[in-house]
């Protein structure tokens, strides 16, 4: 009898632990987004902390968990909830930052996909952690992430796409910065837990 209620209770903690992480970074996300954003010239696409909370997701969650996050935080938007970047909701999911919202579920679910496990039992490994993770938060949040925000920004404001590409270039320091922090964020907490 003992065994069975430690077993119900063990799956009552898994089934927690598999709904509650993508709820809690899909509320991450929108709070990085109700954090504030700085424009940047040139782009109607602000920067927001979002891409990075996306990276945590991504380096510390299963795909699928990271994909649910972003299904999650999509959805609520398309339903009208102000969870997008200055409180905007359904109709950015047709303006010009459609396509960083969508290229969320991609982005997350490659960079999850490429950062392998933690190997974290010495320093040089851990180190070589935070570089995979680093190099899978570049593949995902600026590889995919900018493909489609790009294409579908230059599509949605009849721009070429040279056009948004290099006026997108401002957000790139940023987002190997996040990536940087992100890494080793992820690194370390996966030491803790």
């Amino acid at each position: 009898m003992s065994e069975r209620i430690v077993s119900t209770a063990q799956r009552g903690r898994m089934l927690a632990s598999t709904i509650g992480k993508p709820v809690l970074f899909a509320v991450l996300m929108w709070l990085a987004s109700a954090a504030g954003e700085i424009s940047i010239p040139g782009t109607p696409v602000p920067i927001t902390l979002q891409t990075f909370v996306m990276m945590l997701a991504g380096l510390m969650l299963s795909w699928r968990q990271a994909g649910s996050a972003v299904v999650l935080y999509l959805a609520a938007g398309a339903a009208g909830l102000p969870v997008f970047a200055g409180g905007a909701s359904t109709a950015a999911l047709f303006g010009p930052s459609a396509g960083f919202l969508i290229g969320f579920l991609p982005a997350v679910i490659v960079t999850a996909l490429l950062r392998g496990k933690a190997r974290l039992d010495s320093a040089p490994h851990a180190a070589l952690t935070a570089v995979r993770y680093f190099g899978a938060s570049l593949a995902g949040n600026l590889v995919v992430l900018y493909l489609f925000g790009i294409t579908i920004q230059s599509m949605v404001m009849h721009v070429p796409f040279t056009t948004v590409a290099i006026a997108s270039m401002g957000f790139v320091i940023g987002d190997v910065i996040k990536a940087v922090v992100a890494s080793l964020a992820a690194t370390g907490l996966a030491k803790l837990f």
